[in-house]
């Protein structure tokens, strides 16, 4: 085992500060909304609101400090901008994969896969139980929601894509 990078290491860290960030808004919003509807009062409104400006400019610092920390740094450039190439993976996902991918703990494609819970699973048990089968789901599951989008994105504009998602709905 060799620890990742200082590199790698940050940027882990600003992107689950920024994921943080980024529930802790919601939360707040939700507080809000809920705080509008009822008859809640003023003051704890303004300070509802006080915490979303807040939150948000937090958010705005952090997500500044990850493009700056992978534009500054040569290496973890040239592999974003290799991740990007794929259509449908942009700056927020090219940015998870490297931080996933970066200090190079996988040999394959199918382990990334396995330690995403991507793979699939099926259930049996001797020859009257069969289950259908479904994704493992283990490992991150904010990695997984944030892959997901991207599949969707490139189920409608990329053509190779759009063929497996379309072979696969067919099952």
């Amino acid at each position: 085992w060799v620890p990742p990078s200082p590199e790698v290491r940050k940027l882990r860290a600003l992107l689950r500060q920024r994921d943080a960030l980024r529930e802790d808004v919601q939360r707040t919003v939700n507080r809000l909304e809920k705080a509008n509807s009822t008859s809640t009062p003023q003051e704890v409104i303004r300070s509802l609101e006080r915490m979303k400006s807040w939150l948000n400019e937090e958010l705005a610092r952090i997500e500044k400090l990850i493009t700056d920390h992978t534009d500054n740094d040569p290496g973890l450039k040239a592999d974003l901008d290799l991740l990007k190439s794929i259509k449908g993976v942009k700056d927020q996902v090219g940015r998870e994969m490297l931080a996933l991918l970066k200090d190079g703990t996988f040999k394959s494609a199918s382990q990334v896969a396995a330690y995403l819970g991507l793979t699939p699973v099926e259930k049996t048990s001797g020859s009257s139980v069969r289950g259908r089968p479904h994704m493992s789901k283990t490992g991150p599951s904010g990695v997984r929601a944030k892959l997901y989008v991207a599949a969707l994105t490139a189920s409608r504009w990329n053509k190779q894509a759009k063929a497996i998602y379309e072979r696969l709905v067919a099952k």
